[in-house]
């Protein structure tokens, strides 16, 4: 039991330090506010090989690479919003953890809403038509009797 929460704990401790790891002492810029703005910026960009982290979450030499590319456009006097378009500009829009509210990625924003809706419109749909269905006609004679012979036939 002990050396199960023992492991446990190292667990947590190096999920926990991973990500603080990821942005390595030599890449971080001497003035703390610049620094800080490059971390916040760096927040809303993706990494291209992890792809479920931010560049400055991720370990990755990619990640590494658009983070001292980040820094350097910063340095150079770009605000926040330049920056993050000439990172865009060079590796797509998909760099972005949260894709921006335009025409070409319409579908992303609002297709789930509409695939729910549709879906919830169908399922209400099946539900109020079997509701209609009609109750199935009573036997008639000659198919009662062929029931009455075939559970005859099975109980033997």
């Amino acid at each position: 039991m002990r050396t199960i929460l023992l492991g446990m704990a190292l667990a947590v401790g190096v999920a926990i330090a991973l990500p603080a790891a990821a942005v390595e002492p030599a890449e971080k810029m001497a003035d703390p506010a610049l620094e800080a703005r490059a971390e916040s910026v760096g927040r809303e960009l993706r990494c291209l090989v992890c792809q479920n982290e931010s560049i400055e979450e991720s370990a990755a030499s990619l990640a590494h690479d658009i983070r001292v590319l980040l820094r350097e456009r910063i340095k150079a006097g770009d605000n926040d919003r330049q920056a993050t378009q000439y990172i865009v500009d060079r590796y797509g829009e998909f760099v972005l953890l949260k894709p921006r509210m335009e025409p070409a990625t319409y579908v992303l924003w609002f297709g789930p809403p509409a695939i729910l809706v549709l879906g919830g419109a169908v399922l209400l749909w099946r539900a109020r038509s079997r509701g209609k269905l009609l109750p199935p006609a009573p036997l008639g004679a000659e198919e009662r009797a062929r029931l009455a012979a075939l559970l005859k036939d099975g109980d033997s």
